[in-house]
């Protein structure tokens, strides 16, 4: 087990930051369709991924922790949906939206089981004690 000192060496951040530099070429797209509204949603909703998880990290505790998880896991889905938003103006392809919601059902998936191993282990504290990808 290794001892994670920093959010970017947290595998579900890494994937979080992977999955915002690609919605973000679909924001730029949103843009010069002048969907202004979604693309600020889209971008927002990507960002809070990464974001809530780096936040709770440094969170004084495991608890903590978990609830940011948790709203990370919830932006998620909101990105999810307005992918489907996206894809249904067709602004991007069905293959893009299926390639982007796999990697973000496996991103959920993975926070997933994170929060649930920080709920079962008997470290608490601001560092975390994580299973090796």
């Amino acid at each position: 087990m290794a001892t994670i000192n920093r959010f970017e060496d947290l595998e579900i951040w890494q994937l979080a930051r992977a999955l915002n530099k690609e919605t973000y070429k679909i924001v730029l797209l949103l843009e010069q369709n002048k969907n202004f509204k979604l693309k600020e949603q889209l971008d927002a909703a990507a960002g809070s991924v990464m974001d809530n998880i780096a936040e709770g990290f440094d969170r004084q505790g495991t608890k903590e922790f978990i609830h940011f998880l948790s709203i990370s896991k919830a932006s998620l889905s909101e990105l999810r949906s307005q992918l489907y938003r996206v894809m249904d103006r067709e602004i991007i392809t069905e293959d893009v939206n299926t390639k982007l919601q796999v990697e973000a059902e496996i991103l959920n998936e993975k926070i997933g089981r994170f929060m649930t191993y920080l709920n079962h282990t008997s470290h608490r504290g601001s560092k975390f004690n994580t299973p090796t990808k």
